[in-house]
């Protein structure tokens, strides 16, 4: 290997490794809140790539109809809430029939990519919210192993919709600009640019929001401690819906900006949440910069994985979690759900 292929893989690692870094982030997020190991987060990133692709071609997402059925089921779910009926009516029905009108009158025009980048934001986004008003926060209470069988159930679900509404067939979609940058026998094509400058900005966005905003430090807030956010009047449940937004708006993203590069399955988003699950994993479920260190780690072990044995990428990425367990559970002691 001399120096050329090394820089390549380099770059294949980080690129790769920004999209996990961004899923990372999402998982780190959701469980904080919620203390819901978020398994569905990869088939957002499918459902993006693919809804991103139907739009692209013209067609009407299959997304759609699960953005409306969805809504639907979130506001039978929530009737029991009669004082916030006018609230859910506005975002579980209002909503996606504004979402269906919009796409149904776009689509013939063919918009453009920041377009439909917008429409599959507004269409795959708010899925989130409504999978967390009927699978997760009637299950507020429970312990992390039930919400973790719920979480799993939900993805096969998923995944299973997901082959209803696109297909067995992939899709891809055009880059985002053809523009590449070369310096001498090293060049990065446009695409991944974009990649990594939206990856920054996004990260720099998330810092700002939980930093300076009084949303994100009530997200903050919940996750320390969930009893004492709610002793000072912050919505446990209202957190836990904007932590699954803001999840489901990343992993939408992600599935955006991969598409152009690799063809897209309704169950590609497995791997890859998997991927970014092991990058999670490594920063122990609640470090964010730690996260997106061992995001970047993954990607650039995957990369060079593939080049030194294909067969067995998955494998040795995978594998990489081992150690890091071992040592976890030699340093701390178990510690009882009931006790955390």
């Amino acid at each position: 290997m001399d120096s050329t292929i090394a820089a390549i893989l380099v770059q294949d690692g980080i690129v790769n490794g920004a999209i996990y870094a961004l899923l990372a982030l999402s998982l780190v997020l959701v469980f904080a809140v919620t203390r819901v190991v978020f398994v569905p987060q990869g088939d957002f990133v499918a459902f993006g790539g693919l809804t991103y692709a139907a739009l692209e071609a013209g067609t009407l997402p299959g997304s759609l109809w699960l953005l409306g059925g969805l809504g639907v089921a979130a506001f039978l779910f929530g009737l029991h809430q009669r004082r916030a009926i006018i609230g859910m009516v506005l975002t579980c029905l209002a909503l996606p029939a504004a979402i269906i009108a919009v796409t149904w009158l776009a689509v013939p025009l063919k918009p453009g990519a920041l377009a439909n980048t917008l429409l599959t934001l507004a269409i795959v986004t708010p899925i989130a919210p409504y999978i967390y008003r009927i699978g997760f926060q009637p299950l507020a209470e429970a312990s992390v192993l039930v919400l973790l069988i719920a979480a799993v159930a939900v993805h096969l679900a998923l995944m299973g919709l997901g082959l209803v509404f696109f297909g067995p067939e992939g899709s891809r979609a055009a880059a985002f600009s053809d523009v590449s940058i070369s310096v001498g026998d090293f060049t990065l094509a446009g695409q991944a640019l974009w990649i990594l400058g939206l990856t920054g900005a996004l990260m720099v966005a998330l810092y700002g929001f939980f930093g300076f905003t009084l949303l994100g430090k009530a997200l903050r807030a919940t996750a320390v401690n969930r009893l004492g956010a709610r002793l000072v009047g912050i919505g446990t449940a209202q957190s836990g819906s904007l932590a699954f937004v803001l999840a489901g708006a990343i992993g939408t993203l992600s599935g955006i900006l991969i598409v152009p590069l690799t063809t897209v399955y309704y169950d590609s988003g497995f791997v890859i949440g998997l991927k970014a699950f092991t990058a999670a994993i490594i920063a122990a479920m609640a470090s964010f910069p730690g996260a997106v260190l061992a995001a970047l780690l993954v990607g650039v072990l995957e990369s060079f994985s593939s080049f030194w044995a294909s067969a067995f990428k998955e494998v040795i990425v995978f594998t990489a979690i081992i150690p890091v367990l071992l040592w976890r559970s030699l340093r701390h002691a178990a510690v009882e759900d009931d006790d955390e």
